[in-house]
């Protein structure tokens, strides 16, 4: 809202979270999307690069059209890192202010190992969820602002329209005391937590028939979180959530993220050598009573196409909302416009946006993660029997 008018084009990740969307239902903004890599045996998707954002702003130019701002997800819940210099130049040579989804990325900057946070690398509104890997209170977030291309008063008024008149100081006051915690000493205080992580990595890659995710498998990308451990289950013959109810059932493990070809854990400050020598064990007991799957894939084919890859918006966003809708079963659901905005949670990536023609390949994967046990969320029939659509 503090960058975009109705009607004018935001650029951003198909990838985006919910949250996203529904700032273009409140501004008006129209989507110019982005589709991100997409590393199928992992099945889960990469950053942006910033060829790619250029080839979108060349697009809209080629159209009459130009962006009024460039929303990139950085770093993504699985921890991968944008080269948001690079982006942030070009954004900037064109004259277009960068926002930057950093709710995963309040701890960077804060070690020599970890990447730069955004406002580092050039980026002139960054957002934290402060609460995911710092120690402030849950729902508890930060707004940062960097130069002078994006109005202050602008963003104040906005803040002012959607934010609560009656805050809580519990909020704030956890907010501040996450601050003052890494003021005291911001050169080390990931020191802890980064051998963990090390350590851990090391230590799960060692476990036959396991997976961990690193690098090499997004290489177009500067950096990943190390912080984050994210370890696919595949050549055991098990989905994601097979083995996060496992690992909670028979070890109290909890993720932070469940997919379904693999689980993300976060370590963070408040992570200990205990925690860690659990997950070890909890995994290689699993190992221990499923064997690795010699000479094939393991756990199912792997998907061969993005669920969001074959898009076709009929509706912005906003239109989308505020139309007319009726209740469809979902075989009657193809090739109509989608009146909700539907996708398995976590990590809250939208699989189905309103406004968008439902196709064969979306419906087919919603129905496959559900069956494999993902959350279905922001659908009226988290079934998934039936679907809304507009009446268009």
């Amino acid at each position: 809202m503090a960058t975009c008018s109705p009607g004018e084009f935001l650029i951003l990740p198909r990838n985006s979270h919910i949250s996203a969307i529904s700032a273009m239902v409140l501004s008006g903004a129209r989507p110019k999307y982005i589709i991100p890599q997409y590393d199928f045996e992992w099945d889960i998707a990469g950053g942006v690069t910033s060829s790619q954002v250029e080839q979108a702003v060349k697009e809209l130019e080629m159209e009459g059209q130009r962006a009024a701002a460039v929303f990139i997800t950085s770093p993504t819940y699985h921890g991968i890192c944008s080269n948001l210099t690079e982006i942030s130049q070009l954004c900037h040579s064109h004259g277009i202010p960068l926002i930057v989804d950093e709710a995963h990325g309040a701890h960077l900057g804060f070690h020599p190992q970890l990447p730069s946070s955004a406002l580092q690398q050039g980026a002139d509104l960054a957002v934290q969820s402060t609460h995911k890997v710092l120690c402030s209170l849950t729902q508890s977030s930060m707004l940062h602002m960097s130069g002078n291309m994006v109005d202050s008063e602008r963003i104040c008024r906005c803040l002012q329209t959607l934010q609560s008149t009656s805050p809580s100081y519990l909020l704030l006051a956890s907010l501040d005391a996450a601050r003052s915690q890494l003021s005291e000493n911001p050169d080390t205080i990931f020191n802890r937590a980064m051998e963990l992580a090390f350590e851990a990595k090391y230590w799960i890659k060692e476990i036959p028939g396991i997976s961990v995710l690193d690098l090499a498998r997004f290489s177009n990308f500067p950096a990943i979180d190390p912080l984050r451990l994210t370890i696919g289950f595949w050549q055991l013959g098990l989905s994601g959530y097979e083995a996060d109810e496992f690992l909670c059932r028979d070890h109290g493990i909890v993720c932070e993220l469940v997919g379904n070809r693999s689980i993300t854990f976060a370590i963070n400050l408040g992570t200990c050598r205990d925690d860690i020598q659990r997950l070890i064990f909890g995994i290689e007991h699993l190992v221990g009573i499923t064997a690795p799957i010699d000479g094939e894939k393991g756990y199912g084919e792997f998907n061969v196409y993005t669920p969001f890859a074959d898009i076709k918006m009929s509706l912005i966003p906003r239109d989308a909302f505020f139309a007319s809708k009726k209740k469809v079963g979902i075989g009657g659901s193809l090739g109509k416009v989608c009146g909700e905005l539907i996708c398995p949670y976590p990590p809250g990536i939208p699989v189905m946006i309103p406004g968008e023609v439902i196709t064969e390949k979306a419906l087919e994967y919603l129905l496959d993660v559900r069956s494999k046990g993902a959350v279905i969320t922001g659908a009226s029939d988290t079934s998934l029997s039936s679907i809304v659509v507009c009446n268009v």
